[in-house]
């Protein structure tokens, strides 16, 4: 005969709510606060006002204390008597005063004094005991073991002294000139860029000793300056020559044998669509009617690999790079040019091998079938954005039929994406005219017409269905294996500060399910080619989450998908190679990957995508200072695109270079920020800066080497925008 098993005792309500309140005191205590706090201190951290709540938090303290959780001390205060935790993380060096450590094991990023770093630097893996906290419920602590150093290489400038020399980095989060021994300067010039590599870490006592591994040039030339930011943020310049011999060895000619393995598509009207400089050409459409009368619409990649096999030095190279960078003047390949340029290029008239995803469509953009596998391709032709663009507009031209169908069927998609609540962001995109040197010389906006979309929309609709197909793969059975792009919902607080500030330009963000992306792409409609572009923009995507790559089958919030990956550039990113790779796999009825691995390198991506971008960025950031230095002593009219403590960002008009007027330099007032209103408030005056005024400006300073543009206000005060 078998026992009943003894029901679990029912809490009453009133024991279940102080068993709620002991554990918030004991999480504040115990993992939140390293310090004692008295009564009032727990109620205020709490947030607790009513005097039942207050009751239970009593009582919930004497529960904790009978329990060993918490402890009083004899000045009748209350500290958590959890042993000191250990987590491990990387260390955020914002200034020479202060640090964050940011790990994954805790929710809040960990304060660290300088004093308490033991010599960690900016990126670096460490170990961090929590301690006492002295800053309210902010967690804080101190390194005890430096894991890996995140890099022994910086840029910067030298400067030579007779018996030795320094190297001052141009790393922001870099606080420690390199003391170089004289002998070890490899035939540096004062004041020269170079690489320094540290061979001896520094202590309390001295400055780190390093030796100049590189020679970069004379500060103010363009290649010095673009290999310079390559260095800041250790990305490569150039390839290995076992990598570019491993690329060289591999056979150009398609065999008979390897077409007959794959679908062909040689035969059907096929093009390319790409920027009028673009060398490597990693999608192609084709297009051709059905005898239904719906459409077969191909999305051709580049197959890369097939060229570049798993494990083999081209793929691991790939992998460590993850990403071609694109700086203002050059981009700085994955893969080398004999694949990026040349086999896996899908050039016009050239057979070329193909990984597709093809989709049959009916009039109205109705997905009515889809295969996905390997093929062989032939290009008809080699349209640029602005050639296709001129076809659509007109309905003449070569594959003029073709084209205008592809964009109505485009148009189609985009609708559908937005009914089902995707999210808009029509970023103007700056652009530098250069000169044969690099110097740059104009500025324009470069425009999104229908043939950018078009080529976008077919994009996305391959990444998306790709991701789907093999998440419902797993569905049945265990979930495989996939590399996905994912993008979190906004936070809640953010949010809100947005959809407030927007109000006073007169846009209703409605902050709740699809009415949040209908009420943004609005204002974005409304804002286009209006001063508040730039900002409104701006601060919308700041308030968005971060997209990345991981393993985990979350939806993209972005673009309103419940799942989607990137498919479509494996010439340019690891994470599509990765794609191809697992999808290969699961089309031949393949098992699961290791999860744990492709995780890996997903974090490994994101980490590298992120390291492209600040380079991208400094590199534009260092032209527009270059730019502005012909524009000094003129009056320049501009807009207020960021407030911090110790500036004001100002967008100049009309060459959309932005700069900062100093706090420091502003002698009418002191200026205190007001974060949630993204404005600044004079102490005195209380007269208000806020983002979306208008201000004349003039340049005050441009430093090149640091890529800093200074501004000032010609007027004594902004001119606000006016906020219907």
């Amino acid at each position: 005969m078998t026992k009943k098993k003894k029901k679990k005792k029912q809490l009453s309500l009133y024991d279940q709510e102080l068993d709620l309140y002991a554990q918030k005191v004991d999480e504040l205590l115990n993992n939140k606060i390293k310090k004692a706090l008295s009564i009032k201190q727990i109620f205020k951290n709490l947030k607790i006002r009513d005097t039942a709540a207050k009751e239970r938090t009593a009582e919930s303290l004497q529960i904790l204390i009978d329990q060993r959780k918490i402890k009083i001390t004899t000045d009748g205060k209350f500290k958590g008597s959890a042993p000191s935790l250990q987590y491990t993380g990387v260390v955020d060096f914002v200034n020479p005063r202060f640090a964050f450590v940011i790990s994954d094991e805790i929710e809040q990023d960990i304060w660290i004094d300088a004093d308490d770093l033991n010599f960690a630097l900016d990126g670096d893996e460490v170990k961090v005991q929590i301690q006492e906290s002295r800053k309210g419920n902010r967690p804080e602590g101190k390194v005890i073991e430096i894991i890996k150093r995140n890099r022994t290489e910086f840029v910067g400038k030298i400067e030579i002294l007779e018996k030795y020399a320094f190297v001052i980095p141009d790393h922001r989060k870099m606080h420690l000139d390199i003391f170089i021994p004289r002998e070890k300067i490899n035939g540096a010039k004062d004041g020269q860029k170079v690489i320094a590599k540290v061979v001896k870490w520094h202590t309390s006592q001295s400055n780190p000793v390093g030796k100049v591994s590189e020679v970069l040039g004379d500060i103010g030339d363009n290649e010095t300056e673009m290999h310079a930011i390559l260095a800041e943020f250790d990305l490569p310049t150039k390839f290995p020559q076992n990598i570019l011999n491993e690329a060289e060895q591999i056979p150009e000619k398609i065999t008979p044998r390897e077409i007959r393995r794959r679908r062909d598509f040689r035969d059907i009207t096929t093009f390319t669509i790409d920027p009028d400089t673009a060398k490597d050409f990693d999608d192609a459409l084709s297009i051709q009617k059905l005898k239904n009368g719906n459409w077969e619409v191909g999305i051709h990649i580049a197959d890369v690999t097939h060229y570049v096999k798993m494990g083999s030095h081209l793929d691991q190279e790939a992998e460590k790079r993850a990403t071609s960078v694109y700086l203002v003047d050059r981009v700085v390949p994955m893969l080398p040019e004999k694949l990026s340029n040349g086999l896996c290029s899908l050039r016009p008239h050239e057979e070329k091998l193909s990984f597709s995803a093809v989709f049959e469509l009916d009039e109205y953009g109705n997905l009515r079938g889809e295969w996905f596998g390997r093929t062989v391709i032939y290009s008809d032709h080699r349209f640029t954005y602005e050639d296709a663009q001129t076809v659509i507009e007109t309905e003449e031209g070569l594959f003029s039929e073709e084209l205008v169908k592809l964009n109505q069927l485009a148009k189609a998609l985009c609708e559908k994406r937005f009914n089902n609540g995707a999210i808009s962001f029509e970023t103007p995109e700056v652009k530098f005219k250069l000169d044969e040197k690099g110097k740059p010389i104009g500025v324009y906006v470069k425009e999104r017409k229908d043939a950018h979309k078009l080529v976008e929309e077919f994009m996305l609709l391959a990444n998306k269905r790709v991701a789907e197909f093999v998440f419902k793969l797993g569905k049945d059975d265990k979930e495989k294996t996939m590399v996905y792009r994912t993008h979190d919902d906004p936070d809640d607080e953010k949010l809100l500060n947005f959809a407030a500030f927007a109000k006073q330009f007169g846009h209703d963000i409605v902050t709740r399910g699809k009415a949040l992306s209908a009420s943004i792409n609005r204002m974005s409609e409304m804002v286009e080619d209006n001063p508040q572009q730039s900002f409104l923009q701006s601060l919308a995507i700041r308030t968005m989450a971060k997209a990345k790559y991981t393993t985990d089958a979350l939806p993209h919030f972005g673009l309103a998908f419940n799942h989607y990956t990137h498919f479509t550039s494996p010439i340019r990113r690891y994470p599509d190679m990765m794609v191809h790779r697992l999808l290969a796999l699961y089309l031949n009825r393949s098992k699961s990957q290791n999860r744990e691995e492709y995780e890996d390198k997903c974090k490994h991506s994101s980490v590298m995508e992120k390291r492209a971008a600040d380079a991208e960025r400094a590199s534009i950031k260092y032209k527009q200072v270059e730019f502005m230095q012909q524009w000094k002593d003129k009056d320049l009219d501009g807009v207020v695109t960021g407030v911090t403590e110790w500036g004001i960002y100002v967008e100049v008009v009309e060459t959309k270079c932005e700069g900062m007027v100093r706090l420091t330099d502003m002698l009418d007032d002191h200026y205190e920020l007001d974060q949630e209103n993204y404005r600044l408030i004079g102490r005195k005056t209380k007269k208000t800066i806020a983002i979306g005024d208008k201000a004349k400006v003039r340049v005050k300073n441009t430093n090149l080497e640091n890529r800093t543009l200074d501004l000032e206000f010609v007027a004594e005060e902004p001119i606000l925008l006016e906020r219907d």
